[in-house]
């Protein structure tokens, strides 16, 4: 087979997940995220957007419904990352789940953004981020990108040392 390359106009449009429990994950993307729903599919599924697109997550029962989370090990979904548009935007939303007192499992300065990172009610992982001005992405003297994974932080650890709590002070308050 010959190579391929996939054009640069791609991009990912939507992420469609199995849940347990519709209303509760409608209650996580819809009124604690922020998403409108487009369109129910009686109790069983629902199509969000973040607006000006027929759906950004799709939520369904099909086979689901009442099922217990995948395990943690083995294969899967690892997350789904949600980007905003400016670092104001993400220091909002953290702001918003620090005041609903929502479960954060992590945060990371990656060099080329900055992310926080929690699970939904079925244990999906969700990532929130910004990137970062390509002019402040942190490069090597030969013009390739250092970018740092910043694994290892974790939100438990110090509200105000980490990258959550710099957010959250410089850009909401």
């Amino acid at each position: 087979m010959s190579p391929y390359t996939i054009p640069t106009q791609v991009r990912i449009g939507h992420v469609h997940l199995k849940v347990s429990d519709l209303e509760r994950a409608l209650s996580f993307y819809r009124d604690l995220l922020g998403f409108e729903v487009t369109m129910m599919y009686g109790r069983q599924a629902a199509f969000l957007s973040a607006g000006g697109y027929h759906h950004h997550i799709g939520l369904n029962t099909w086979h689901s419904e009442g099922m217990p989370e995948a395990p943690l090990e083995g294969v899967g979904l690892y997350h789904t990352a949600i980007a905003y548009p400016t670092r104001h935007d993400l220091a909002l939303i953290l702001k918003r789940l620090i005041e609903a007192e929502y479960p954060l499992t992590g945060a990371s300065d990656h060099g080329v953004s900055e992310a926080i990172y929690l699970n939904d009610p079925d244990g999906n992982g969700v990532e929130l981020y910004w990137d970062k001005p390509k002019a402040e992405w942190p490069m090597e003297a030969d013009g390739s990108l250092n970018r740092i994974l910043g694994y290892g932080l974790k939100y438990s650890d110090s509200f105000g040392n980490t990258h959550l709590g710099k957010i959250c002070k410089k850009d909401v308050v």
